[in-house]
């Protein structure tokens, strides 16, 4: 989803969405040209909840933000599922585990 996008599915403005991407409540790319954001971190009309901590978790390993969306969106094999998937299936603890070991 572009910024514009963002800004009509949270019902923000545009100000406060750049500021959760700043914050990493949200993740985006600019690889295709245009900065967008991954349908799946959006549940509900807001940021998936669980996705901040392991943003912060994966730059702190020195991820980049497209290394971050790759990482999340790529089978894992000791999750089992796709990262993203099991941060929407709740189980973040064992997604940050994971991407802790990657540091």
């Amino acid at each position: 989803m572009t910024l514009p996008d963002l800004v009509d599915v949270l019902g923000e403005p545009l100000g406060r969405v750049r500021r959760l991407l700043d914050e990493s409540q949200l993740v985006g790319s600019r690889r295709f040209g245009v900065l967008a954001v991954p349908e799946v971190f959006v549940v509900d009309g807001h940021p998936l909840s669980s996705l901040r901590g392991t943003a912060i978790v994966l730059h702190d390993a020195g991820f980049s933000d497209d290394e971050v969306i790759d990482w999340l969106m790529a089978p894992e094999e000791s999750i089992g599922v796709a990262p993203i998937d099991a941060l929407r299936a709740g189980r973040k603890s064992e997604v940050r585990r994971v991407a802790q070991t990657l540091a």
